[in-house]
């Protein structure tokens, strides 16, 4: 069965694929824009703390239950666990949901790119603000929901391709462009006059609020739970992509090394993100440069490359084409988490899945859904939201209580996954690992390859640290999304 679902070709194709998916739009775009509300270097700290105390210590696990098991997710917790094997359901309803809006959000990076690609070749011509662009942009719902058919095409081609053909190959090519084009980003962002003030947001506790970048420090438990949902949105966990990833991984191979160098790489370029988006936006427009949402990136960003005159949209090109990389290389990642069960579930019945037809109907049902959100434009087209007319008839609509919900399906769709399953499935996984199945369990996986110099260190923050993370996460995720207040 393990030669039928496939192999990596070499440990270094695994990394990069590893980190492929976690390196998406949860660094390019939600790391600087996270890190913009929550005050700069406070949630930086929490978010280093957070990735080796949490999300370290997850990512050898869910890479050593698929190893250990030699399936997907919901595989894999069916084959460990009675009482939780249900979650590993969860952790498919996750990647399913995130590639609603995630697909769409590439669609939008394929735009931007054409557009930049455009005013390159044209140039000289007038060009509208990155405001005018967003809203002509997500008032054409029928231009959107071509796009993201586009991003989801050669999703398919690369997936159909399957582990070592498809995911392995664009990874290897697709991740050094990436980090070559971020450092020329970068550079670029640094040498702008007035980047120094984004370099203080971001590193000089306090700074944010003594330069009027925010009006007052946002609470401690809000930026744990905003640093948490990044975290896991960022590192790929509790989406099922690592236990899949892991379930391809020969048994040689080191967990405890990879799992750190995996955490390391992302953390990497999530700050080298940062650096490429918040001193460019700070030199631009100083403390009323826009920081958090879509508009950070669509908007923001397009007029920072406006101002840089003709060669501006050259740089436009290349970033787009950064974010776009990194979208479709957690997008594929998803979608095999996906594609897995099915194949899986062929395996048990002795039977050999097709990867292509599985694969092409896998995309189908995310088109479906993606369709809601591509034509709803960020709410600018005024589609019914889950809940919306439920929380108005009751009076709860001018209170804010609804929150997001009342904005648009983006964000509905995101609060079910990073809202919700996510720090969920976490939690319920090490409450699985800690207590049901024990840590020897993974960590008899994790010693093949590697060594036992952090067990103790592992079951500690298995059964007690990653627990009360969660919780804290979770709540404060809650909160967050619907300002019930409670942090």
């Amino acid at each position: 069965m393990e030669q039928n679902r496939g192999t990596w070709g070499s440990n270094i194709g695994f990394l990069l694929a590893a980190i492929g998916s976690a390196v998406g739009l949860g660094n390019i775009w939600g790391f600087p824009y996270k890190m913009g509300k929550s005050g700069g270097f406070t949630f930086l700290l929490v978010y280093l703390l957070l990735a080796v105390f949490v999300g370290f210590v997850i990512m050898m696990g869910e890479l050593a239950m698929g190893r250990k098991t030699g399936k997907g997710t919901i595989g894999a917790y069916h084959t460990l666990s009675k009482k939780f094997k249900w979650v590993g359901w969860l952790a498919v309803f996750s990647p399913f949901v995130i590639m609603s809006f995630y697909s769409v959000l590439g669609a939008y990076c394929i735009e931007y790119l054409a557009l930049n690609l455009s005013n390159l070749a044209f140039a000289g011509a007038e060009v509208m603000t990155g405001a005018d662009l967003f809203v002509a942009m997500l008032t054409n719902p029928f231009g959107a929901w071509v796009f993201t058919v586009l991003f989801m095409v050669i999703c398919y081609l690369i997936n159909r391709g399957g582990v070592s053909g498809g995911i392995e190959k664009f990874n290897n090519v697709g991740m050094p462009a990436l980090f070559v084009m971020l450092v020329i980003i970068i550079i670029r962002s640094l040498t702008l006059p007035g980047a120094v003030e984004g370099l203080k947001f971001m590193f000089v506790p306090g700074y944010a609020v003594e330069a009027g970048f925010i009006e007052e420090a946002p609470k401690f438990l809000t930026v744990l739970a905003t640093a948490g949902g990044q975290m896991f949105f960022s590192l790929s966990l509790a989406m099922g992509a690592m236990i899949t990833y892991g379930s391809y991984l020969k048994k040689e191979e080191n967990l405890i090394k990879n799992s750190a160098i995996i955490v390391v790489a992302d953390t990497i370029v999530a700050t080298m993100a940062g650096l490429a988006v918040i001193p460019a936006a700070v030199a631009t427009y100083g403390p009323s440069a826009t920081l958090s949402g879509p508009k950070l990136l669509f908007i923001t960003l397009q007029d920072v490359f406006h101002s840089m005159g003709a060669i501006g949209p050259l740089f436009g090109v290349i970033f787009y084409l950064l974010v776009l990389i990194a979208a479709i290389s957690s997008a594929i990642s998803l979608i095999e988490v996906i594609s897995t069960y099915f194949m899986d579930r062929a395996a048990e019945k002795g039977k050999q899945g097709n990867r292509p037809k599985i694969v092409f109907w896998v995309c189908i049902a995310i088109m479906v859904e993606a369709s809601i959100v591509a034509i709803d434009g960020l709410g600018a087209n005024g589609f019914w939201v889950p809940f919306q007319n439920l929380f108005q008839s009751i009076g709860l609509s001018e209170t804010g209580i609804i929150g997001e919900f009342n904005d648009c399906w983006l964000d509905f769709m995101d609060f079910l996954s990073e809202g919700l399953a996510m720090p969920l499935g976490a939690l319920l996984m090490s409450l699985m690992v800690g207590w049901e199945i024990k840590p020897k369990t993974l960590l008899d996986e994790i010693h093949q390859g590697g060594s036992s110099k952090l067990d103790l260190f592992f079951s500690i923050c298995i059964k007690y640290i990653v627990p009360l993370g969660m919780i804290l996460i979770l709540v404060g995720q809650i909160d967050t999304f619907l300002y019930l207040g409670i942090f």
